[in-house]
């Protein structure tokens, strides 16, 4: 049996492969009788189908099933411990960004002053104190202003920081369930090993997560950047992960309303869902990521040899609509990307998709990649010190093109195709023909039958509705 799948300017194939992707997600004998929060992740679903299952929250019993429809409410849902299943379903928007009272806050409502002393943060003092013209370019800022930069930041920090714990299903009720300027971390609670968290995060929209007090690094790059310090989703030490359907952008916060200071943009994001410090076991499904620049970084750094056997990922049907860099930017995983759908509208903007980091092991299969004129299949991969990326049936522009062979003819030194590895848990890999008009339908969160029109994101096409 198949889900409803309802569909606006789309042709009947677009109707067939939604209702098709719906019905093999998470299908019941009685479509009505669907509830999302005690889904578990299906069979053989990509790492985080790796024994033991992740099946979230799904044992909650009835003490532990939660409806919350605000920050002090969704922190106290999670405030049990880890071993508890809980499930907690998100009713419409949530704040992260807001007092004990529900009262948003406002960046100026976190601004403080020097721990060691007296004076407070102000932009205008932070510029004039760590102007390169005067501060240097080989040296972090330092000092009281800096100091009260990083205290500012650890008040915001204290708000908009959601701590997920193990056993836990969240889920958005409709598709206007939101948490806006939050940051999920998943991690356990005290320890660096790798932990068994057993996550699922669904059907949600994470929107306009931005940090307040960027600091400014002179040696990052040639010419200095500005570094931020939230994700929308980060993973770290967790273990069995899914996030799934989910919608992940800069609305009101997009880089294009930003300023630049010393010539640099004033980056007040990191990145919408980063998996680092040995993260394991992890599918990441069906998600719409979209107006932003440093989209998903696995890995942390090139000394993070400890990585090495972890941060096994994989990526399927997730949109990554205008969007910079990192879709994603690996390092030591083995990560499987297949049937995603890229869309580049702007060549003036795109760096690249597929990152090739240290010891990297990507393994992509069936992926669409439409680019601008100015978008070549040459720059959708970058090297960052990997040697290796396998990529097969690959469409770019419609045309079948082999993605690393294109790379390897702009660039001096070659990437080999050979990873070491073949994946062994996904789904059924559709052509990429089919890939562009599905995950355009479906992805991102799942409209509510009660929901009058069905009307996502006015940037949908298509909307696929729960029955």
């Amino acid at each position: 049996m198949s889900l409803p799948c309802r569909v606006s300017r789309k042709s009947m194939l677009v109707k067939i492969v939604c209702a098709v992707a719906l019905s093999a997600a998470a299908a019941t004998d009685d479509a009505h009788a669907r509830d999302l929060g005690h889904e578990m992740l299906p069979a053989n679903d990509g790492w985080a189908a790796d024994p033991p299952a992740t099946t979230g929250g799904a044992a909650a019993d009835a003490q532990h099933v939660f409806v919350v429809s605000d920050r002090q409410q969704l922190v106290a849902a999670l405030a049990f411990p880890d071993a508890t299943p809980k499930i907690i379903y998100v009713s419409g928007r949530i704040e992260a960004n807001a007092d004990d009272n529900g009262q948003p806050l406002q960046c100026s409502d976190y601004i403080t002053s020097d721990p060691q002393g007296t004076e407070v943060y102000s932009l205008s003092a932070y510029l004039a104190v760590y102007d390169p013209a005067t501060w240097g370019t080989t040296t972090l800022p330092s000092g009281p202003q800096e100091r009260a930069r990083a205290a500012s930041q650890l008040l915001q920090q204290a708000r908009m920081r959601i701590r997920i714990g193990a056993n836990t299903t969240i889920v958005g009720l409709g598709a206007n369930a939101e948490i806006h300027g939050g940051w999920f971390d998943i991690r356990p609670t005290s320890g660096p090993v790798t932990a068994e968290m057993n996550v699922i995060v669904r059907n949600l929209n994470f929107r306009d997560v931005f940090d307040c007090f960027p600091q400014w690094d002179p040696t990052d790059g040639s010419s200095g950047n500005w570094n931020s310090a939230y994700d929308a989703i980060s993973i770290q030490h967790a273990a069995h992960v899914w996030i799934d359907h989910n919608y992940l952008w800069d609305d009101a916060t997009n880089d294009a309303g930003e300023p630049h200071y010393f010539g640099r943009l004033y980056q007040i994001h990191d990145g919408l869902i980063d998996i680092t410090n040995q993260a394991d076991q992890i599918t990441a499904s069906w998600n719409h990521l979209a107006q932003h620049d440093k989209v998903s970084l696995f890995g942390s750094s090139d000394s993070a040899t400890a990585d090495a056997g972890k941060l096994r990922i994989t990526l399927h049907h997730n949109w990554y609509d205008n969007v910079v860099e990192r879709g994603p930017r690996v390092r030591f995983g083995q990560v499987h990307i297949y049937n995603n759908y890229y869309s580049m509208p702007d060549a003036a903007t795109f760096q690249y998709s597929w990152g090739v980091g240290k010891s990297s092991l990507i393994y992509a299969d069936s992926n669409a990649i439409d680019g601008a004129a100015g978008v070549t299949a040459a720059i959708v991969i970058k090297a960052f010190k990997g040697t290796a990326i396998f990529a097969q049936n690959s469409l770019f522009n419609g045309v079948a093109t082999d993605l690393v062979a294109s790379y390897n003819a702009a660039n001096a030194t070659p990437l080999s195709t050979d990873v070491g590895w073949t994946p062994q848990l996904h789904l059924a890999i559709a052509a990429p023909e089919a890939v562009a008009a599905a995950v355009q339908a479906c992805a991102g969160p799942l409209a509510d039958s009660d929901t009058p029109d069905g009307i996502l994101r006015d940037s949908f096409e298509a909307v696929c509705s729960e029955p």
